[in-house]
């Protein structure tokens, strides 16, 4: 597990970091802080792994908070300027991040410090399963998912997060292949590069996409929509 901090003087944009560490399984969030001087006198005591660090902040920027510590974090800035970026990687930091940030590019981000400190797996996850629930074991516990609670699967480059009916979504180390050859293909389909859907959760299907719900819209791409429309037509009341 990868100890780190966030900081911003953004309420927003911190509320977002720490969301975004919250949910990515090999991080750990110990503090966030809206100011640089806080998260120093913090780091007196409390050393961690990463950090998350924006740029542009009042009383002590983020560039100079990370040029002032000896031996400290590793670091990945955060900012809404891409000028800084020439002089982020001069203080070695791991990568840079330009607002808005979406959760791909800091899974991303965050992975490339996992590599850089050697704590990444070398395995992916191993997944047991069957016609009713699977297992996923994961770097610190085993899950058991039951197949109907599952809405769709998603890829997030080497991980996949499953989305599940009432329960926050599942992130673990596993490629989309594997994924979608331990589930049963009379239930789940891939419609997508990205997407794996359970075909007993749709309930709408508008110009090839899914709709799932009024905010989640899973596009079926040309390479899948063959074999979609197939199992539309064989299902469809005429």
């Amino acid at each position: 597990m990868i100890t780190c901090i966030a900081i911003d003087d953004e309420p927003l944009a911190l509320k977002q970091m720490a969301a975004y560490v919250t949910k990515t399984p090999f991080l750990e969030l110990k503090a966030q802080f809206d100011s640089a001087l806080e998260a120093s006198a913090y780091l007196q005591d409390q050393p961690v792994d990463l950090m998350f660090v924006d740029i542009n902040m009042p009383d002590l920027n983020g560039m100079d908070f990370v040029k002032s510590l000896q031996n400290g974090p590793k670091v990945i800035f955060t900012t809404a300027y891409s000028e800084y970026a020439v002089e982020g990687f001069k203080v070695d930091a791991v990568d840079y991040l330009l607002k808005p940030i979406g959760y791909f590019d800091f899974l991303r981000a965050a992975s490339k410090a996992r590599e850089r400190m050697g704590t990444a797996p070398k395995e992916e996850t191993y997944l047991e399963s069957n016609n009713e629930f699977l297992f996923i074991k994961t770097e610190y516990k085993a899950m058991r998912i039951n197949l109907n609670d599952i809405t769709y699967i998603e890829s997030m480059r080497e991980y996949v997060r499953l989305h599940l009916i009432n329960q926050k979504p599942v992130m673990t180390l596993l490629s989309m292949k594997k994924m979608e050859a331990a589930l049963p293909d009379h239930q789940f389909m891939r419609v997508h590069r990205s997407y794996i859907v359970n075909l007993n959760r749709i309930t709408t299907v508008e110009r090839l996409r899914i709709i799932f719900d009024e905010k989640t819209f899973i596009p079926v791409s040309d390479q899948y929509k063959e074999k979609f429309q197939e199992y539309l037509d064989r299902h469809f009341l005429m």
